[in-house]
């Protein structure tokens, strides 16, 4: 992403429901999986401006990957160095099962052979540790705005799960996420489309409504997202997997 998108996400992260939502999300299931303990390992891939991770650092030791400078910037103000990794050619520079835990919020789409990024989660955790992602869903949502943030992909579930094979994962939960909004998400983007005129205007993500639609909106993304039956399409999705 290039500096303008983390100056957005730095200033709307701390209370935006989306994005303070899908922490809280990712934090319940690992929670689930876990939960984390004083003494195990998590990395944060893609830990962007380091929020996340910070907040995970209660409950467990944090390290922090990213290999955009602005977002190496930001981390080297919150992590001790020894805390902060970059990937050393295409190989992040630990020791295989050395981590309890790998999450990567929004990373997957971001690159171009993600097959190779899950098979690097798997050799980099212990056996029985757990992974969690979250990736944008729905092609049918493409627009302008996938261009701009340097996706390669938005996926459906099975293509998600599919990177996740049973011989080498045991899926815990997989399902979309941010479904109530779908479709109004799906008009925005065709309007965009169908309207070029439109591309240029604010993203939902960069504006914080007023504080009662905020606390709806986050209610409703967080409470669907801990629902274990299927739902049937959704703005997200999120995968949580243990290494076997």
């Amino acid at each position: 992403m290039n500096a303008e998108e983390y100056a957005n996400m730095q200033r709307m992260e701390a209370t935006h429901w989306y994005y303070a939502g899908k922490r809280e999300i990712v934090r319940a299931w690992l929670r689930r999986a876990g939960p984390p303990r004083a003494e195990q390992v998590l990395l944060d891939c893609g830990a962007g401006t380091g929020r996340f991770a910070e907040e995970m650092a209660a409950s467990c030791r944090v390290l922090v990957l990213d290999d955009h400078e602005e977002a190496l910037r930001l981390l080297r103000e919150k992590f001790r160095p020894e805390q902060i990794l970059s990937l050393a050619g295409d190989r992040v520079p630990l020791p295989d099962g050395s981590l309890d835990y790998v999450t990567a919020l929004d990373v997957l789409e971001h690159t171009p052979d993600d097959r190779a990024v899950v098979d690097g989660f798997h050799r980099l955790l212990k056996p029985g540790g757990s992974a969690v992602v979250t990736v944008p869903a729905s092609m049918a949502l493409w627009s302008d705005w996938d261009e701009v943030l340097h996706h390669f992909r938005r996926y459906s579930r099975p293509q998600l799960q599919a990177l996740f094979p049973p011989a080498q994962w045991e899926i815990l939960h997989v399902n979309y996420t941010n479904v109530t909004v779908y479709p109004v998400v799906w008009l925005l983007r065709k309007w965009r489309r169908w309207f070029p005129a439109a591309a240029g205007a604010a993203r939902a993500e960069d504006r914080l409504p007023s504080p009662l639609v905020n606390r709806l909106l986050r209610w409703q993304f967080v409470t669907l997202a801990s629902w274990r039956w299927p739902l049937p399409f959704g703005v997200s999705l999120l995968l949580v997997a243990r290494r076997r």
